[in-house]
């Protein structure tokens, strides 16, 4: 997955002047604090180069994740149709360029970002670049939602995993109450982002949301630790992004995990592809997180007919019927 054109050439205009030395000595305290779940109290992007090191190393990653949680809720709603984007944690954009990009129809878009810097530079990439009136206000997620208009999808991407914990069932009651139709959380694919995920999910469920995805079901969720649920999207590198983290490949595998809670019913959910696929010869092998709350492996041959043929082409974080 790659960013979208736009977005793509505004960033490159962005760092083409950017000395290499400093944006890699950025780009690795960015990601040290990232690694570490750093919680000081300060913001991991409050200057002008650590945001442009984050454009040039973490950008299209972030993108590709939240990218595909879209792509899941719309695979399960495809009546769901948002008008309106209210993102808490905005960073650069990045929910809005993958909001307009997945429903061009959007029409207003509210972004929450505590980091000046961070939104000075994502109303730069958006402006002409993006039709969708959009609004930039400076805010704390913990902090500063009182007085915010009710939006039909509602996110927060990366912004759990900055938070204290005692903080967090707060802001998913804020988040939820701010929610006319979905609210969307997109965290890391770690152990403990699988469990913040976890703790949002019942909280939300307690408050009356349906799950849309990546659970088929709103029963517990039937994975039990070392495992955990997550997702992966390959992500193209470009030549700086190798420069700046000196890197040799020319990808990287963004893993994540995501929830997606809806006010309005959901349509029965088909089974979800939870971990990478195993194929042989006349053979492929899933783990499925099934709509009746149970998880495992099922061994898909050629006598099973049609649905052999779908389990060959599925792919992590598919859904099979």
């Amino acid at each position: 997955m790659e960013l979208p054109a736009p977005l793509r050439q505004g960033v490159d205009s962005l760092l083409e002047k950017v000395p290499l030395p400093a944006l890699k000595q950025a780009a690795k305290a960015l990601s040290d604090r990232y690694r570490s779940e750093l919680r000081d109290g300060r913001l991991h992007m409050a200057e002008d180069l650590a945001v442009k090191a984050y454009l040039a190393t973490r950008l299209p990653a972030t993108y590709a994740a939240v990218r595909a949680s879209l792509d899941a809720l719309t695979e399960v709603r495809p009546d769901f149709e948002p008008k309106s984007l209210l993102d808490i944690g905005a960073g650069p954009g990045t929910m809005l360029w993958a909001t307009a990009d997945a429903w061009p129809q959007l029409e207003r878009a509210v972004l929450v970002e505590a980091s000046g810097a961070v939104r000075k530079i994502g109303q730069s990439l958006a402006t002409g670049a993006i039709a969708t009136r959009t609004d930039w206000i400076a805010g704390d997620a913990t902090i500063d939602l009182d007085g915010l208009e009710p939006a039909d999808l509602v996110s927060a991407a990366y912004v759990l995993d900055e938070i204290v914990p005692a903080s967090l069932p707060k802001l998913v009651d804020r988040l939820w109450r701010l929610t006319v139709g979905t609210l969307l959380i997109v965290e890391p694919g770690t152990p403990a982002g699988w469990q913040r995920i976890l703790a949002a999910r019942r909280q939300l469920i307690d408050a009356g949301a349906q799950v849309a995805a990546p659970c088929p079901h709103d029963a517990p969720c039937p994975l039990v630790a070392p495992d955990w649920c997550h997702f992966s999207r390959r992500v193209a590198r470009s030549r700086l992004h190798r420069l700046a983290k000196e890197a040799d490949v020319p990808w990287e595998d963004e893993k994540f995990i995501y929830l997606a809670a809806s006010r309005q019913p959901v349509p029965k959910r088909a089974s979800r592809v939870v971990a990478s696929p195993k194929a042989g010869s006349g053979k492929a092998t899933l783990k499925l997180c099934r709509p009746d709350g149970s998880a495992g492996e099922r061994l898909f041959s050629k006598r099973d007919g049609e649905i052999f043929k779908a389990a060959r082409r599925a792919d992590w974080g598919d859904t099979l019927a």
